[in-house]
């Protein structure tokens, strides 16, 4: 599958400062952290060259160079005149998020999704009196693409892990997106397996809407209303899954 990619702040996990990292730096190290939170799979194509450059908003040579790390760190395989693929994970060194990604598989679905939802409440309450404009365009702009995605699970969950940074962001407060960001990455594995039934996809886009559309309206309480019936659905789904595809 071929799967498109756009920048974002900040490197999930790296808590470190962004101006302290080259832009191939950060690039590579969000393909990096993809690919051992299970996101992007073995066997997964990534966009090429061109197709990269344009949706990063960087250079060719940027993106190849991004590749490169990768590709010395034997996580993908570069071919002539083919998509570069996605081979697994390898030794490259992670950020600690990773670590804490880690830790929580060794936790119960029920239980990291209620701490994810005490803690994702509070951040979209924040959002809702914080989001600036620039970050509202940015989520809906990540709703539009979504809604032309398809029936790609693999792309959506691209475009759908940027749509939860962007929110998490807004709410102002660094520290709780990074701690929100690690339980979004609990089981990625099987949420791609989760989208792949009947609608699957439009009802997320559809919910994703609903969340944006209060924190336009900048009313909390139904920006809260709308995450709590994403979450319940992201549950539920999720561990359908993994009770018929137990780890």
């Amino acid at each position: 599958m071929s799967l498109p990619l756009q920048l974002i702040e900040r490197v999930p996990g790296d808590r470190g400062p962004i101006g302290k990292r080259t832009v191939k730096d950060q690039i590579s190290d969000k393909l990096a952290y993809m690919i051992h939170s299970g996101l992007l799979l073995p066997g997964d194509e990534l966009p090429s060259e061109r197709e990269l450059a344009s949706t990063l908003g960087v250079s060719r040579e940027t993106v190849r160079a991004a590749i490169g790390v990768l590709q010395a760190n034997k996580m993908v395989e570069v071919s002539q005149g083919a998509r570069t693929k996605v081979l697994g994970r390898n030794s490259m060194l992670l950020h600690e998020s990773v670590g804490i990604l880690g830790d929580l598989k060794h936790r119960s679905l029920d239980e990291v999704a209620e701490a994810r939802t005490a803690v994702e409440v509070q951040v979209i309450w924040l959002a809702a009196q914080r989001i600036t404009p620039a970050q509202l365009a940015r989520l809906q702009a990540l709703v539009d693409e979504q809604r032309v995605i398809g029936n790609d699970p693999v792309r959506f969950q691209i475009s759908d892990q940027e749509f939860h940074q962007t929110l998490y962001r807004s709410c102002g407060n660094g520290l709780l997106a990074d701690v929100v960001f690690d339980f979004y990455g609990y089981a990625l594995e099987y949420r791609r397996l989760a989208l792949v039934r009947r609608n699957a996809i439009a009802q997320s886009v559809s919910q994703h809407q609903e969340i944006v559309d209060a924190l336009r309206a900048g009313a909390p309480d139904a920006a809260v209303a709308a995450m709590r019936h994403h979450l319940d659905q992201v549950h539920r789904t999720t561990r359908a899954v993994m009770k018929r595809r137990p780890s």
